[in-house]
């Protein structure tokens, strides 16, 4: 008659032997620290690893001899067991954490002891005990009961895990499972007797077993390897019980099992196990992409169980290792085919993010070379398009004042309303910092109500600030007909507005200082103009962004505005100058600070004024700033204005040439001037003509008046 192997009552293994094969894992570190204050669960944790040693010293060296074989095989078995229980039910009433999940564990572990129990007050003691029996009924309940707490258990700590994990769990635990089937369930069969009801239960407990081993495997998957203690004493109590299963249905079977041996030992030692772990900390989460090396292992055994299928040619396998086999195999595939489904999403999602700006959700600078280009290999057969660039005023002020978050939120808002003003026209972009595209389909001209639309979807108002957009309009083909020339020329629209279109409030203000600058010295006006030029060329080069390079060029034009409160004799004064009239002339950047400081929009470019007569070397004017101390804006508008000024007339000095200018400058890099900003300089006027730079009287670099 079959019998359960749950219903051996002799000589398991030692629990304190188990624990070894986990290195770094002794008994003394497993004891959580919530049982320390708790002397009576410690107290029990000692006393069921003592009683399973007594038991397997009982199975291996006959302690107590054959008399005691049932005080060993029925009473120890049995509190050992009901021991764990009580172990893993306190947990339940204790820590509120996965109470369900774990008094469904615990309700499988009370079944199992019970049908032990029956089993050893009353079947052991007929003489033809009936099979299947109540004792089995309870085994089997067993399995649904853990399987539901286990599910849960996974679901609470491996929620995060992705799709892909669970399928390489599967993979695992249906080819493990496979395995034991095709090596164990063949001499199952062959030694299954009875009737239909004992055949079934017969095979019930293999099947159970090998699911259990899925359970493990799954488990041990989704925690990426590393279990933590809870699932790798779960994990191990679950496989000790498993294999001890499997071994003895097949010696059982072969009729080479021998009662009382230390097989018997790892049914109460598994279940001391699971108690064990019902008290560890629970693992730490995972993350929901499995590592690269993680593949190896499911792939591995994907593989294993395309080869059973193979085998199944030549070697005829079980219905039930055919079938977990398939499964594998099946489940390996929907894994290929999830990976590919990632990997295209994945390749989506970049391919998106690559032409995307991530702040706003228009289109970025990548996206946009790419569509200008289509544009005008388009306009080449008739179809025109216009660009229009955009660029912020006053946004700088506005990061300043309110934070970076806010002005982030700001040039969301301002970008979701540029794509619904453009909408049906053409698409919107976002090149980067303030700066702003569209491209429309047709021809638009700069004041057509598409682009004023635009224009105004770019402004806000609000309390202490004013945001507006700057404009450069190009039609293609017919202002430009190549990607570089587009937006070139857009640039320099859109910079000519901001410089000169007097459209704002700071733009109006800058006009008003410079209108006086002219009354006062007509010459001045020209001076700080080409100075301006010079210098944001400069900026290009050392890539300022937009927000940079207008407040560099309003500096340049504006350095020079503290001059209107500097006598005409001092500053027309052919001859040198006296002591107090030095110290006169050299307020003239304190003043002219002070003049923008009133202007609160011109506050960041007042200091650039202050700084701009500051030389390298700390001998400057008015604070003796030296080195990188003094502002990258100033130390290329002092550069500039001083080319500028070397290759103008004065009453007191003959303008040099370009040729002499650029090599004072080279003598003077590292003294007066930023050694870096001079070969800029350098480059910057090798490629553009001089001309405008030599056109009226302007102060030159060893004029005394500096």
């Amino acid at each position: 008659m079959p019998v359960h192997p749950l219903t051996r009552h002799s000589g398991p293994r030692s629990f304190l032997p188990i624990l070894r094969v986990v290195p770094g894992l002794p008994l003394s570190r497993l004891m959580p620290r919530r049982i320390s204050t708790q002397p009576a669960l410690a107290t029990g944790f000692w006393a069921i690893a003592l009683m399973i040693a007594l038991l397997a010293a009982h199975a291996v060296f006959d302690l107590g001899g054959r008399p005691s074989d049932g005080f060993f095989k029925d009473y120890l078995y049995t509190v050992i067991e009901f021991a764990a229980v009580a172990i893993a039910l306190a947990r339940v009433i204790r820590r509120p954490e996965n109470r369900l999940a774990w008094g469904l564990i615990t309700a499988g572990l009370l079944v199992w002891a019970a049908g032990d129990l029956v089993w050893a007050v009353w079947l052991n003691n007929l003489a033809e005990p009936p099979y299947p029996s109540i004792a089995d009924a309870l085994y089997l309940l067993m399995y649904p009961l853990i399987y539901a707490g286990l599910l849960m258990l996974m679901r609470a700590h491996f929620r995060h895990a992705g799709a892909a994990v669970w399928l390489d769990g599967l993979i695992v635990g249906l080819t493990t499972a496979a395995i034991g089937a095709a090596l164990i369930f063949p001499d199952v069969l062959a030694s299954s007797t009875g009737g239909t009801a004992a055949v079934t239960v017969s095979l019930a407990y293999p099947v159970g077993d090998f699911l259990l081993l899925v359970f493990v495997a799954l488990g041990f998957t989704l925690s990426g390897w590393r279990p933590g203690r809870q699932w790798l004493l779960m994990g191990l109590g679950l496989a000790v019980s498993a294999g001890a299963d499997m071994i003895f249905v097949y010696q059982e079977a072969k009729g080479t099992y021998v009662p009382g041996r230390i097989l018997d030992t790892a049914w109460p030692a598994s279940m001391a196990l699971i108690a064990l772990a019902a008290w560890q900390p629970a693992p730490q989460r995972v993350s929901s992409r499995s590592a690269g090396h993680a593949i190896l292992l499911p792939a591995g055994c994907g593989l294993l169980a395309f080869g059973l299928l193979v085998s199944a040619g030549l070697h005829p396998l079980t219905h039930l290792a055919l079938g977990l086999a398939a499964g594998a195999v099946f489940v390996s595939g929907l894994r290929g085919a999830l990976t590919y489904i990632e990997n295209g999403r994945m390749l989506t999602r970049q391919t998106h993010d690559a032409v995307t700006d991530m702040l706003t959700g228009l289109s970025n600078r990548r996206r946009l070379i790419g569509d200008l280009g289509q544009a005008v290999r388009r306009s080449a057969q008739g179809q025109d398009a216009t660009l229009a660039f955009f660029d912020l005023n006053g946004f700088k002020n506005y990061n300043d004042t309110f934070g970076h978050r806010a002005g982030d939120e700001l040039l969301a808002n301002l970008g979701h309303a540029l794509a619904g003003s453009v909408q049906g026209h053409g698409a919107a972009y976002r090149l980067g910092g303030d700066e702003f595209c569209i491209l429309l389909e047709g021809r638009f001209p700069a004041g057509d109500a598409v682009i004023a639309r635009a224009r105004a979807a770019l402004t806000e108002q609000g309390s202490g600030f004013t945001i507006s957009a700057s404009c450069g309009v190009v039609a293609i083909p017919e202002d430009a007909a190549s990607v570089t020339a587009v937006l070139s020329l857009a640039d320099e629209r859109m910079y000519s507005e901001k410089g000169t279109g007097g459209r704002g409030p700071l733009a109006q203000t800058q006009n008003v200082l410079l209108q006086l600058l002219t009354e006062r010295e007509p010459s001045l006006r020209s001076h700080v103009r080409d100075v301006g030029d010079l210098a944001v060329a400069v900026g290009r080069k050392l890539q300022l962004d937009s927000e940079q390079l207008d407040e560099l060029r309003r500096a340049a034009e504006l350095h020079d505005i503290g001059k209107l409160a500097i006598p005409e004799e001092i500053l027309q004064k052919p001859g040198p100058l006296t002591e107090s009239e030095w110290r006169f002339l050299h307020q003239h950047t304190v003043i002219g600070a002070r003049i923008l400081n009133v202007a609160p929009a011109l506050r960041t470019v007042s200091d650039l004024v202050r700084s701009s007569h500051e030389r390298w070397d700390g001998t400057g004017y008015p604070d003796h700033r030296a080195g990188l101390a003094i502002p990258l804006g100033a130390r290329i508008i002092a550069a500039c204005d001083a080319y500028d000024a070397m290759i103008s007339d004065r009453p007191y000095q003959v303008a040099r040439s370009p040729e002499e200018a650029v090599a004072e400058l080279r003598r003077h890099a590292g003294t007066q001037f930023d050694p870096e900003i001079v070969p800029v300089l350098c480059e910057v006027l090798e490629t553009i003509s001089l001309e405008p730079f030599v056109a009226e009287p302007r102060e030159e670099l060893a004029d005394p008046h500096r």
